[in-house]
């Protein structure tokens, strides 16, 4: 059985939640931070990933009861709007949860996985590569945490941490349900994603825990696209 403790941000709702049950369901002991602090599995933070001090507490008092092996940067927010209006508050506030929290996330769990190594796993998105309206600063965001996989894994390779950037389509979540079932919207979903279906949080957790049990070491930098092959479709 796995040894050590992941933590997972973003765990108390939605593919947070689902990762975190299929990592627990591997053996692994799961630290689930959250704003809330709820958690199904393993142990409940309350912790607000934009605040850097809370971060940098929270992870302390983790590490200080048991041994680190991976992080989950999965903690996000999705704000739209045309370009030619967006505010710019709104847009930082996307890049702070969407792409600053992992950069220090990732930075306050690496002296922690330094001395054994590990693995940090970042939860992108396929608009990473697509010119989206109305969704700058999402695609801005994540198309940021695409290449900051990339520089932490050349960096922290010779510490034996592999970093990976896992980017969704389109998931149902108990947050889109209602929306993605609409007729019009089942309509085009079938004629853009050639599976002709939005993916479940369940499928996007599976893959994050291989990834996690495999331990593929040559596997690292690169972002994995689970997105029924719809950022492909021409």
């Amino acid at each position: 059985m796995p040894e050590g403790t992941i933590i997972v941000t973003g765990a108390s709702k939605g593919i947070g939640a689902a990762i975190a049950a299929d990592l627990a369901k591997r053996g692994y002991d799961l630290a689930c931070l959250s704003r809330s602090g709820s958690a199904s599995v393993g142990s409940g933070y309350a912790c607000d990933m934009t605040d850097e001090t809370a971060v940098k507490e929270t992870f302390a008092k983790i590490a200080s009861g048991s041994r680190l092996v991976g992080l989950v940067n999965n903690a996000g927010v999705h704000l739209g709007g045309s370009t030619a209006t967006l505010q710019t508050a709104e847009f930082e506030k996307v890049m702070a949860l969407n792409a600053t929290a992992v950069m220090v996330a990732a930075r306050e769990v690496y002296p922690h996985l330094k001395a054994h190594g590990g693995m940090i796993i970042n939860i992108g998105s396929f608009f990473d590569k697509l010119g989206v309206p109305d969704n700058l600063a999402y695609c801005a965001s994540k198309a940021a945490v695409a290449a900051m996989t990339r520089c932490m894994a050349v960096e922290w390779a010779d510490d034996g941490i592999s970093v990976v950037n896992i980017a969704p389509g389109y998931i149902e979540t108990d947050l889109n349900r209602d929306f993605l079932a609409r007729e019009k919207v089942r309509r085009w979903m079938e004629t853009r994603i050639p599976v002709k279906r939005p993916g479940s949080s369940e499928e996007v957790a599976r893959l994050v825990g291989a990834v996690f049990a495999e331990r593929i070491g040559f596997l690292t930098g690169e972002t994995i696209y689970i997105d029924g092959g719809q950022g492909m479709n021409h």
